[in-house]
């Protein structure tokens, strides 16, 4: 077969591969409450954030190509890996190894260079270290707390989470984007006041809960 050809045969069979992703269920509701978001949902919405709400991250000189690839590729990884709920601490213990062994079967279906790149991104957005990937982690934590907070914490709910173990999750997310999280915090305490996210059992301090 021709290179090219056999290069993209190659890409084609990762893009039909994917397509699992729209089978990967969330623990986060539709905001009509309707039904739980998938992985590709999940992403999409992500990207379009990320484009949107670019003035509020915390670094004024991004990359938002970047920025884009990370909101894209980072959830690849649950194809393989599953969902973790953000509050499960059982299925948190093996998480990174169950990610990093999806990572390095689905982005080696790519070509070399390409497997390369998307292993690059990948490890940058779970590192979070430069501006792109705190920006884009960011994003990432405040899709589901808007989705908790606007279906009247029905996910909340259902998992028995408070306010206290919601804003340690969340605190990160002042890293990428002040504003963000500025926001996020006002509607989780009118969460509270609404009686659709439990309150802390203690007063929250800024840090994480022992």
């Amino acid at each position: 077969m021709d290179t090219k050809l056999s290069r993209l045969a190659q890409q084609v069979e990762f893009i039909v591969e994917i397509d699992k992703l729209k089978q990967v269920y969330r623990r986060t509701w539709l905001i009509d409450a309707s039904r739980h978001e998938n992985d590709a949902e999940h992403s999409w919405h992500l990207g379009v954030m990320a484009v949107l709400l670019v003035e509020h991250a915390r670094s004024p000189q991004l990359d938002l190509m970047r920025v884009l690839k990370m909101v894209l590729i980072h959830d690849l990884v649950e194809i393989d890996a599953g969902d973790t709920f953000a509050y499960d601490d059982i299925a948190a213990v093996d998480k990174a190894d169950r990610e990093r062994a999806a990572a390095e079967r689905l982005f080696h279906l790519l070509p070399s260079d390409q497997a390369a790149e998307f292993r690059s991104v990948w490890d940058e957005f779970e590192a979070r270290q430069t501006p792109e990937a705190q920006y884009a982690a960011a994003l990432d934590r405040f899709q589901p707390m808007l989705h908790n907070y606007r279906t009247r914490g029905k996910a909340w709910q259902e998992h028995g989470i408070t306010a206290d173990r919601v804003l340690a999750r969340n605190q990160s997310m002042a890293e990428g984007s002040p504003a963000l999280w500025q926001y996020a915090q006002q509607f989780v305490a009118d969460a509270v006041v609404q009686g659709y996210l439990a309150p802390a059992a203690e007063p929250y301090d800024g840090s994480p809960p022992a």
